[in-house]
């Protein structure tokens, strides 16, 4: 009996991922799987009933389940510059740590009856399809940090730490997914300036070695973020840092439009992963009906994928979704005259009714 646990989390999370988990219910019935669900708070829910963002009983839970289905986490009411204060975003780095996930996939894909909704023009936009792979347990993220007196002045700092083997590891992943795509991968670092960046460079020359068929390019990451908006149809899978991998992925999401059509997956060993959506807690339009679910939805379908190992469900929902935005079906984050307004219940209503389950 396949277990997932639902971290629903602050904002808009528990919304779209009712959506998320509704449309797993439905395949669930179609196809005999029988998953079971169980929920627990984290982020600003967890600090309001238990004090902290992120509990050890629901670290354990989620080790004993089979996927993790997150929503989003923070919200201006836990915001603080107290160091010593808990802050919900403490959730996800200690999922991460706690959960062994050290692979982000991050896929950007712009949808054709979207291009309009991109801040780029269509001819330079058009046709990207790009994956993301950020490693998510190494950097200044987990790095030694803190602050101290020096020379009477206040002075903080945080590591940038990696060993080989973590660099190892994750450019393993972006080459496998690289042979199985277009056969093309970009390696992102900083390596004329940072020798955590010239071991990431070493590494990945060296693991590139086993895979001949994949071409490998490298580039500094200011050229990087840069080469995003000017040419993104050059990338096909991009594999770089914790703290580069943050920031790259987000400005290639917002090439798409909107964040809201973005999903992830972290993945641990084996089989296990959690499912999120790119998208934060958005609290200004939490209770409205008005979130978008797709990317907690196409979160749902990575799941499916990585987890469950049903590639097939997964596009079953990745084609339904392509055919509500070809109708013309819209949340307000991707309206545009001419097209249909729709609020998130209703969203997930036709993804589920356009899902084609022979």
């Amino acid at each position: 009996m396949p277990k997932i646990v639902v971290l629903p989390g602050d904002g808009v999370g528990p919304e779209v991922t009712d959506c998320a988990v509704a449309v797993l219910t439905r395949i669930s019935q179609e196809r005999d799987l029988d998953f079971t669900f169980q929920y627990d708070l984290v982020g600003g829910a967890a600090i309001d009933r238990y004090g902290v963002p992120l509990r050890e009983e629901t670290l354990d839970l989620c080790r004993c389940s089979d996927a993790v289905l997150l929503g989003a986490v923070g919200g201006p009411q836990w915001d603080s510059t107290d160091p010593t204060a808990p802050h919900p975003e403490e959730a996800l780095l200690g999922l991460r740590k706690g959960l062994g996930l050290f692979a982000n996939l991050r896929p950007v894909r712009l949808f054709p009856d979207l291009i309009a909704a991109s801040p780029l023009k269509k001819e330079v936009v058009e046709g990207t399809d790009i994956v993301v792979v950020r490693e998510l347990t190494g950097d200044v993220y987990f790095g030694e940090k803190g602050r101290e007196k020096k020379n009477s002045s206040e002075v903080a700092f945080d590591t940038m730490i990696y060993s080989r083997e973590e660099v190892e590891r994750i450019v393993r992943v972006a080459f496998d997914i690289a042979r199985k795509r277009n056969k093309r991968l970009t390696s992102v670092d900083k390596a004329n300036i940072l020798e955590s960046s010239r071991l990431w460079r070493e590494v990945t020359n060296a693991v590139a070695q086993e895979y001949p068929q994949v071409k490998l390019v490298h580039l500094y990451v200011d050229n990087a973020a840069m080469q995003l908006v000017l040419n993104p149809r050059q990338f096909d899978v991009v594999v770089t840092s914790n703290l580069f991998g943050d920031i790259l992925s987000d400005e290639a999401a917002i090439l798409t439009g909107s964040i809201g059509m973005l999903p992830s997956a972290s993945l641990g060993g084996k089989m296990f992963g959690l499912y999120e959506p790119v998208h934060g807690s958005a609290p200004d339009l939490a209770g409205k009906d008005v979130a978008n679910p797709m990317a907690a939805i196409l979160s749902a379908a990575l799941m499916l994928r990585f987890s469950f190992d049903l590639d097939h469900e997964a596009r079953v929902i990745e084609q339904a979704v392509e055919k509500i935005i070809e109708k013309g079906y819209r949340t307000q984050d991707i309206y545009t005259p001419g097209t249909t307004l729709v609020g998130t219940r209703e969203t997930c209503s036709l993804v589920i009714e356009n899902m084609n389950l022979p």
